[in-house]
């Protein structure tokens, strides 16, 4: 099995089956959305770092999202681009690997990040008397710590569990990425282990986070309908919708990936919904929280201006 396993040393990623045109239009149309996502990200850091007004936890959890999303991006995008230019381009089984293990991480910590974000927003609505005592900048680094390293750690026994299969054919991974199903089916021994970790995994990082943020926004609905005033109320949904609109699309499109039910051929099902997940999600996380944040669109306003010639 060790002579197997290392005769391996290199994956052929399958990708879209288009026409040659087709991918070219395709080359261009995801190259514009890649730097969308980049620009839009880095125009949130950025905000976040230069502007004092901004130094608050709510933003720096959402700079800590923004993060994520670009290394999410660059994880995977890059890849895709090249193969659709040159499909015969191999990835070696390490950097395989490597790709499979990050892009975990990036899920999962994303998938933590939004948890604490919804607890935020809870303690902000629901105790605002008592925020800046629970939502110290020590907790709040803790909080994001946290969520980095047991994203990480959850990841890693995947990686662990992977690297102990052997694989010795076939190597093209019918994917544009080295998502880890695909890489399974691919190995040369059973991996039933390996694929019930993966939907207990998915189960538990999917369910028991997307429960709690349901029941931490009921607890806010509930507060915000006790508020007098139609303006207070109005700044307490504006504060939240942003942030429900990017748990829908995130845990939306991973639950239909891992946990919904199969229809049809769900490996190309798959991809599109990863594609979706892998590009459009961090391309639009920033738009969704520009567009509906007053206090992000004042800071880009002053930068704007104060970068201006008088």
């Amino acid at each position: 099995m060790g002579g197997n396993q290392t005769s391996v040393t290199k994956f052929l990623l399958v990708g879209f089956p288009l026409s040659p045109r087709m991918k070219v239009i395709l080359f261009g149309l995801f190259s514009v959305f890649y730097a969308c996502t980049l620009l839009g990200n880095g125009v949130i850091l950025g905000l976040m770092s230069l502007d004092s007004k901004l130094h608050t936890p709510m933003y720096f959890f959402l700079s800590q999202l923004a993060t994520v999303d670009i290394a999410y991006a660059c994880n995977t995008v890059p890849q895709m681009l090249v193969n659709l230019l040159s499909p015969a381009q191999p990835i070696s089984f390490a950097g395989c690997l490597t790709q499979t293990f990050l892009f975990l991480t990036f899920a999962l910590t994303e998938c933590l990040l939004l948890v604490v974000m919804s607890y935020d927003r809870y303690v902000a609505i629901c105790l605002p008397l008592r925020y800046s005592t629970i939502m110290s900048w020590r907790v709040c680094i803790t909080l994001a710590v946290a969520s980095w390293t047991l994203g990480f750690l959850l990841s890693l026994l995947s990686l662990v569990l992977l690297l102990l299969l052997p694989f010795c054919g076939p190597q093209q991974v019918n994917h544009f990425f080295c998502e880890i199903l695909a890489v399974l089916k691919l190995a040369c021994a059973d991996t039933h282990l390996n694929e019930v970790i993966v939907l207990a995994g998915a189960v538990f990082m999917l369910v028991g986070p997307l429960s709690t943020i349901v029941v931490s926004y009921s607890h806010i609905l509930r507060t915000a309908m006790k508020i007098q005033s139609a303006e207070g109320r109005q700044k307490a949904f504006s504060t939240c919708s942003s942030h429900l609109c990017v748990v829908g699309l995130f845990y939306g499109t991973a639950m239909i990936m891992y946990v919904g039910p199969r229809h049809g051929d769900p490996q190309e099902q798959k991809k599109y919904l990863l594609l979706f997940h892998s590009l459009f999600n961090p391309m639009l996380n920033p738009l969704i929280y520009s567009l509906r944040n007053r206090e992000v669109n004042a800071a880009l306003r002053r930068r704007l201006e104060k970068g201006r010639p008088s």
